[in-house]
Protein backbone atom coordinates (compact mmCIF):
# COMPACT_ATOMS: atom_id res chain seq x y z
CA UNK A 1 0.00 0.00 0.00
CA UNK A 2 1.35 3.40 -1.00
CA UNK A 3 1.42 6.13 1.67
CA UNK A 4 2.16 9.51 0.09
CA UNK A 5 4.41 11.81 2.11
CA UNK A 6 2.61 14.38 4.24
CA UNK A 7 3.07 17.96 3.15
CA UNK A 8 3.82 20.13 6.24
CA UNK A 9 2.17 23.17 4.63
CA UNK A 10 -1.02 21.22 3.97
CA UNK A 11 -1.06 19.94 7.54
CA UNK A 12 -0.59 23.46 8.95
CA UNK A 13 -3.35 24.82 6.69
CA UNK A 14 -5.74 22.04 7.75
CA UNK A 15 -5.09 22.70 11.44
CA UNK A 16 -5.64 26.44 10.95
CA UNK A 17 -8.94 25.90 9.10
CA UNK A 18 -10.21 23.50 11.77
CA UNK A 19 -9.24 25.92 14.56
CA UNK A 20 -10.96 28.84 12.83
CA UNK A 21 -14.12 26.87 12.17
CA UNK A 22 -14.25 25.57 15.71
CA UNK A 23 -13.98 29.03 17.20
CA UNK A 24 -15.97 31.04 14.67
CA UNK A 25 -19.31 30.36 16.34
CA UNK A 26 -17.95 30.22 19.86
CA UNK A 27 -19.80 32.25 22.42
CA UNK A 28 -18.82 32.78 26.00
CA UNK A 29 -20.89 31.75 29.01
CA UNK A 30 -22.30 33.37 32.11
CA UNK A 31 -19.38 34.44 34.30
CA UNK A 32 -17.02 34.26 31.33
CA UNK A 33 -15.54 37.10 29.32
CA UNK A 34 -17.16 38.73 26.32
CA UNK A 35 -14.73 38.28 23.43
CA UNK A 36 -13.03 41.54 22.51
CA UNK A 37 -12.90 40.53 18.84
CA UNK A 38 -15.86 40.12 16.53
CA UNK A 39 -17.58 36.75 16.75
CA UNK A 40 -19.14 35.26 13.65
CA UNK A 41 -22.88 35.86 13.62
CA UNK A 42 -22.90 38.26 16.59
CA UNK A 43 -23.48 41.98 16.50
CA UNK A 44 -20.75 44.35 17.57
CA UNK A 45 -21.16 45.15 21.29
CA UNK A 46 -23.09 48.32 22.03
CA UNK A 47 -22.83 50.33 25.22
CA UNK A 48 -25.86 50.65 27.51
CA UNK A 49 -26.68 52.55 30.71
CA UNK A 50 -23.90 55.11 30.43
CA UNK A 51 -21.26 52.45 29.95
CA UNK A 52 -22.31 50.16 32.81
CA UNK A 53 -23.11 47.32 30.38
CA UNK A 54 -22.16 46.18 26.91
CA UNK A 55 -24.67 44.16 24.88
CA UNK A 56 -24.20 42.01 21.82
CA UNK A 57 -26.81 39.95 20.02
CA UNK A 58 -26.83 36.82 17.91
CA UNK A 59 -29.28 34.23 16.63
CA UNK A 60 -28.69 30.59 17.56
CA UNK A 61 -29.24 27.50 15.41
CA UNK A 62 -32.91 27.35 16.49
CA UNK A 63 -33.50 30.94 15.28
CA UNK A 64 -33.73 32.29 18.83
CA UNK A 65 -32.30 35.75 19.44
CA UNK A 66 -29.88 35.88 22.37
CA UNK A 67 -28.66 39.08 24.03
CA UNK A 68 -25.43 38.86 26.01
CA UNK A 69 -24.71 41.50 28.68
CA UNK A 70 -21.23 42.20 30.04
CA UNK A 71 -19.71 44.76 32.36
CA UNK A 72 -17.29 47.38 31.04
CA UNK A 73 -14.47 44.97 31.94
CA UNK A 74 -16.03 42.20 29.82
CA UNK A 75 -17.48 39.98 32.58
CA UNK A 76 -20.66 38.38 31.23
CA UNK A 77 -23.36 38.96 33.85
CA UNK A 78 -26.58 38.16 31.99
CA UNK A 79 -28.36 36.72 28.98
CA UNK A 80 -31.85 37.19 27.62
CA UNK A 81 -33.53 35.29 24.81
CA UNK A 82 -36.64 35.26 22.65
CA UNK A 83 -37.58 32.90 19.85
CA UNK A 84 -39.18 29.72 18.61
CA UNK A 85 -36.85 27.38 20.51
CA UNK A 86 -35.17 27.30 23.90
CA UNK A 87 -31.50 28.23 23.72
CA UNK A 88 -28.86 25.80 24.93
CA UNK A 89 -29.01 26.72 28.62
CA UNK A 90 -26.13 24.39 29.41
CA UNK A 91 -23.90 26.43 27.07
CA UNK A 92 -25.20 29.81 28.28
CA UNK A 93 -25.07 29.06 32.01
CA UNK A 94 -21.68 27.34 31.95
CA UNK A 95 -20.41 26.87 35.50
CA UNK A 96 -23.81 27.97 36.88
CA UNK A 97 -25.64 25.15 35.10
CA UNK A 98 -25.50 22.77 38.05
CA UNK A 99 -26.85 25.39 40.43
CA UNK A 100 -29.72 26.03 38.00
CA UNK A 101 -30.47 22.29 37.70
CA UNK A 102 -30.61 21.95 41.48
CA UNK A 103 -33.03 24.85 41.75
CA UNK A 104 -35.13 23.64 38.81
CA UNK A 105 -35.44 20.16 40.32
CA UNK A 106 -36.66 21.64 43.61
CA UNK A 107 -39.25 23.78 41.78
CA UNK A 108 -40.42 21.03 39.40
CA UNK A 109 -43.60 20.34 41.37
CA UNK A 110 -45.07 23.81 40.84
CA UNK A 111 -47.34 22.58 38.03
CA UNK A 112 -46.72 25.62 35.82
CA UNK A 113 -45.75 24.25 32.43
CA UNK A 114 -45.35 27.62 30.70
CA UNK A 115 -43.11 29.56 33.06
CA UNK A 116 -40.43 28.96 35.63
CA UNK A 117 -38.26 31.04 37.89
CA UNK A 118 -35.24 29.52 39.55
CA UNK A 119 -33.71 31.80 42.14
CA UNK A 120 -30.40 30.71 43.61
CA UNK A 121 -27.92 32.86 45.51
CA UNK A 122 -25.48 32.75 42.58
CA UNK A 123 -27.80 32.72 39.54
CA UNK A 124 -31.40 33.56 38.65
CA UNK A 125 -33.08 32.07 35.58
CA UNK A 126 -36.56 33.01 34.32
CA UNK A 127 -38.02 31.21 31.35
CA UNK A 128 -41.43 30.77 29.82
CA UNK A 129 -43.80 31.27 26.97
CA UNK A 130 -45.95 29.09 24.77
CA UNK A 131 -44.51 26.60 22.29
CA UNK A 132 -42.48 28.43 19.61
CA UNK A 133 -42.61 31.64 21.65
CA UNK A 134 -39.94 31.14 24.31
CA UNK A 135 -38.61 34.07 26.31
CA UNK A 136 -36.26 34.19 29.24
CA UNK A 137 -33.29 35.64 30.96
CA UNK A 138 -30.52 34.57 33.29
CA UNK A 139 -28.25 36.75 35.39
CA UNK A 140 -25.72 36.79 38.19
CA UNK A 141 -27.32 38.99 40.87
CA UNK A 142 -24.09 39.68 42.76
CA UNK A 143 -22.21 40.63 39.58
CA UNK A 144 -24.57 43.30 38.22
CA UNK A 145 -22.79 46.66 38.17
CA UNK A 146 -23.92 49.44 40.51
CA UNK A 147 -27.09 51.05 39.19
CA UNK A 148 -28.02 48.05 37.03
CA UNK A 149 -31.06 45.97 38.00
CA UNK A 150 -32.66 42.85 36.59
CA UNK A 151 -35.18 45.13 34.86
CA UNK A 152 -32.33 46.31 32.61
CA UNK A 153 -31.88 42.74 31.25
CA UNK A 154 -34.36 42.46 28.39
Amino acid sequence: MYNPPLNPSAIALTIAVVACCASSNAHAELGGTMPSQAVSGASAPRTLLNGALRERTWTDAGNTTINEYATSTGLIVAYSWQGPTMPDLHALLGQYGDSYKTGAAAAAGSGNLHASRVRRSDVIVESGGPMRGYVGRAWLPAALPAGVTSDDIQ
